[in-house]
């Protein structure tokens, strides 16, 4: 049994070999506390990784859309930047002999050039220099730039027209005619509705939030007040929308997917199924000449039309009914939907199986993404020569394996779901200019799916206020897709709000 050092007396120790043994107590102390800290501090970092780690491998981690996956990222970076800055202000961070510390990537330098910017020059408190030399000379100077928000600002709009008469004859007035106004007689230039536009449908800010927010800069705005504008812009964006439409209408390659928008049903005390469809065109991936595009539209009256490839993502019966095959139009299936079915069939039984057909569909994946941007004819060669032999062999193992399970099986039923769809999933190989999935079209109805999700619009009160809806949400996913800011046309004069909606129109 070893005595603590305390029950030592040291007196009986040499002085330096006291002075030794001291120091050495004194660092085990730090380094206790050290341990302590860092010890305080993995605890606390271990929530935010099992969170992480739940949001990307759970069962539903399929289900998630990125904004939600997203958050868990942000939540641990914050618990990291908050470990770090106490690690920091407390001194308790200690450098090991062999390890190198990477300086933390900051924006310092990058930000965009068209950003107003106001100089700030700091000159010494005193012209004269210490050793007293005479005059002295600037050689230079160190300048550091950082980014300053300024909250948004209110301000009022006075239009004043003044009244002429003739002093001779004093017969009838002169003055200018009175202006364009997007809301006759109200209170908004065109600059509030749009600023309230974009935090409904690209924020996701629902009314009553907005209002709280004008409320803080003095300004009372009621609900009922910023839903009329709501209410009443989407009808002076009509003629953009229906222009929008019509350049899709011209294109031979669409991608098609709905999102379910339960609408009021007056008299029956409950809501019935409404459906908001969403149809876009990107052609990107294979440096087409159109811009991309996204147009909310009634499906069954667009589609009577069309003559070209549809990409659809659902295989539900509402696609048999709004976009029959033949007579000019080919649906092209989506392989995201074959990997969904194979991931909830490896979440729910662990199978081997399921986790052979997901390295499967990952190696055709792992082609389509060397090939992206490239021309239609290269896409075809590569899909032609490498592709066809992947697919191929993967639907002989699809019918092995159908052959090895009940058909009434939850798996039978998934593996039968990507038999049925068969030709469908193989129209990309035949045509360059076709994607192998429909996430383009996700990407771009995701944002009703958010504000559905977070209850901002949990219906649409009647059929023209779901139009209002779809005809806003064409035009910020437009916007977005071409890298446009929607916000900032509407603010500029009326000349350039005319071209920005021509512009908008062709994209």
């Amino acid at each position: 049994m070893q005595a603590h050092p305390e029950a030592f007396d040291l007196k009986v120790l040499p002085k330096a070999h006291r002075k030794l043994f001291e120091r050495q107590q004194t660092e085990n102390e730090e380094l206790r506390t050290q341990v302590e800290l860092f010890t305080d501090s993995n605890r606390r970092l271990e929530h935010p990784v099992s969170e992480l780690h739940r949001a990307i491998y759970d069962k539903r981690s399929q289900k998630r859309s990125f904004n939600d996956r997203q958050l868990a990222f942000e939540n641990l970076e914050g618990a990291v930047a908050k470990v770090e800055e106490t690690a920091a202000a407390s001194g308790a961070a200690v450098a090991s002999p062999g390890r190198r510390y990477c300086a933390t990537r900051r924006n310092l330098g990058h930000l965009p050039k068209d950003l107003g910017r106001i100089e700030h020059v700091i000159e010494p408190d005193s012209a004269q220099f210490p050793c007293g030399c005479g005059e002295i000379i600037r050689i230079g100077e160190d300048r550091t730039e950082r980014l300053d928000l300024v909250p948004t600002k209110l301000r009022v709009i006075i239009t004043a027209r003044p009244k002429y008469a003739c002093r001779t004859c004093e017969q009838g007035v002169l003055q200018a005619a009175v202006q364009t106004q997007l809301i006759i007689g109200g209170l908004p230039t065109k600059g509030a509705p749009a600023q309230v536009l974009i935090s409904t449908y690209v924020d996701h800010l629902p009314l009553y939030i907005q209002s709280q927010i004008y409320a803080r800069s003095g300004v009372e705005l009621e609900c009922s007040t910023l839903a009329d504008w709501v209410g009443k812009a989407p009808f002076h964006l009509t003629l953009v929308v229906d222009r929008l439409v019509w350049r899709l209408k011209q294109s031979d390659h669409l991608f098609m997917d709905e999102i379910r928008a339960p609408e009021l049903d007056p008299g029956r005390s409950k809501t019935k199924t409404g459906y908001l469809w969403a149809l876009t065109r990107d052609q990107r991936s294979w440096a087409g000449p159109n811009p991309p595009g996204c147009g909310g539209c009634h499906a069954k009256g667009f589609l009577k039309s069309f003559k070209g490839t549809l990409h659809v993502g659902g295989f539900a019966a509402d696609y048999n009914l709004v976009a029959v095959p033949g007579k000019g139009l080919v649906r092209c299936y989506c392989w995201s939907h074959t990997r969904r079915r194979m991931c909830e069939i490896h979440d729910s039984h662990r199978s081997t199986t399921a986790a052979e057909g997901l390295r499967r569909i990952a190696t055709v994946y792992a082609i389509e993404n060397e090939i992206r941007g490239e021309s239609p004819e290269a896409r075809l060669s590569v899909h032609q020569a490498r592709t066809a032999p992947l697919v191929e062999d993967f639907g002989v193992w699809l019918r092995k394996q159908r052959a090895r399970v009940s058909p009434k099986s939850r798996p039978g039923e998934k593996l039968t779901y990507i038999a049925n769809h068969w030709d469908g999933l193989q129209v990309f190989l035949t045509d360059g200019r076709v994607e192998m999935d429909t996430n383009i079209v996700k990407n771009a109805i995701r944002s009703l799916a958010l504000n559905r999700k977070r209850k901002n619009a949990l219906f649409a009160d009647h059929g023209k206020g779901a139009a209002a809806w779809a005809r806003i949400a064409s035009l910020v996913e437009t916007a977005k897709m071409n890298a446009v800011n929607p916000q900032r046309p509407p603010q500029g004069h009326a000349r350039s709000n005319r071209r920005w909606s021509s512009d908008l129109g062709h994209r």
